[in-house]
């Protein structure tokens, strides 16, 4: 089996109702993904995407994502798609970095994998575990008020596990830590995810201010570093997530005892076959995980939705999966989202069709650019 077209669609994303609002001020209405394609001479056909979200929360734009594929093709037209480490070190031969790029061409081939192997993603990536995993109620907003209005609004519809973002200014976050804490019904839980908002000071301010209160607080300082040493003066459990941008960052947050979980990525660490390494080793050393993508549409959330379900219940954390959050539709099914929790698609490969009218606008193919070349 051989690659014979990447073909790559660009899609906008609208954001529901206000917009998605995380700390530092930053307020996103509209996402930009891109859905990629691949087809090979066997007639087996795989899908990928990658949405770096905005370019002022990971390293990564949209347009990279379509300058890097078109960098990319040359390399991947006449490789066998199923042998995804193969491509994944070719990949890195051809261009060093960018692994948001790699992730969409990846998470395409183990697509083609398991349809060619007949079996869900989730077999592909090692198996089933029991349960079904949990999703997070993202409780967003510019007031305490309005938060507790989402948390209230998600109970309603089955969820029990509650991420609140904050905003960067410490008073406010400890006002809305205390509130949705004291809101919290019995057999429900929060986390809290600081987006780096915070400097080392202001980090400890919070914790010494809230150290009664039971959550699990995610990348409160812009640096390693600072999360680090902000671990070793609190009681509060730590998650790690937008500097685990790969294998040699979590090894170096498992050697130091940096974190009490860490969350990575799909598309920041470079795609489903990277992420898995990276689950393997959490799961070996017995480190709580949450598994997740930067953003994106169905296609990304039914990949998120395989990996966690082929992840030991114990250790996997909630997701944060992108239904709730944007109001276009990309596949016909996809993940089954019911009462805070999603289940993967049970079709071969990653068990999804895409909408054709998610796919109009083709910002890359290759035959195109074949013809032009001839």
């Amino acid at each position: 089996m051989r690659i014979t077209r990447l073909t790559a669609h660009a899609v906008e994303l609208p954001i529901r109702g206000e917009g998605y609002r995380i700390s530092g001020g930053r307020l996103y209405h509209a996402i930009h993904s891109t859905i990629l394609r691949v087809d090979t001479d066997e007639g087996v056909t795989g899908w990928g995407e990658s949405c770096p979200f905005g370019s002022n929360v990971t390293p990564g734009f949209a347009g990279g994502v379509r300058a890097g594929l078109a960098e990319l093709a040359p390399v991947l037209l006449g490789q066998d798609p199923r042998r995804t480490d193969v491509l994944a070190r070719l990949m890195d031969v051809k261009l060093a970095g960018h692994a948001y790029v790699k992730s969409a061409v990846d998470m395409a081939c183990l697509d083609i994998l398991g349809k060619w192997q007949g079996r869900p993603l989730h077999e592909v990536l090692g198996g089933r575990f029991e349960g079904v995993p949990e999703i997070h109620g993202i409780v967003h907003g510019p007031d305490t008020e309005t938060m507790l209005a989402m948390v209230a609004a998600y109970r309603r519809q089955g969820y029990t596990r509650f991420k609140l973002k904050l905003s960067g200014d410490p008073d406010r976050d400890i006002e809305a830590l205390r509130a949705v804490d004291a809101a919290l019904e019995c057999g429900e839980s929060m986390s809290a995810d600081a987006n780096r908002g915070w400097t080392l000071q202001e980090a400890l301010r919070v914790v010494r201010a809230v150290r009664d209160l039971d959550f699990l607080l995610e990348q409160p300082c812009h640096d390693y570093e600072a999360c680090r040493a902000l671990r070793r003066r609190t009681d509060i459990p730590i998650m790690l997530d937008e500097v685990i941008d790969g294998m040699h960052a979590l090894l170096r947050a498992l050697a130091e005892d940096a974190a009490d979980a860490v969350n990575f990525k799909i598309a920041k660490v470079g795609g489903l076959t990277r992420a898995r390494r990276m689950r393997d080793v959490c799961a070996e050393v017995g480190m709580e995980m949450g598994i997740e993508d930067i953003g994106g549409s169905d296609i990304s959330n039914a990949a998120m939705a395989h990996l966690a379900q082929a992840t030991p219940a114990k250790l996997r954390r909630p997701c944060l999966e992108w239904n709730t959050l944007v109001s276009r539709r990309t596949v016909e099914g996809g993940a089954r989202i019911e009462a805070g929790r999603m289940a993967p698609p049970e079709g071969a490969g990653l068990g999804i069709v895409p909408r054709e009218d998610a796919l109009f606008d083709v910002v890359f193919d290759t035959s195109a650019a074949q013809a032009g070349a001839a």
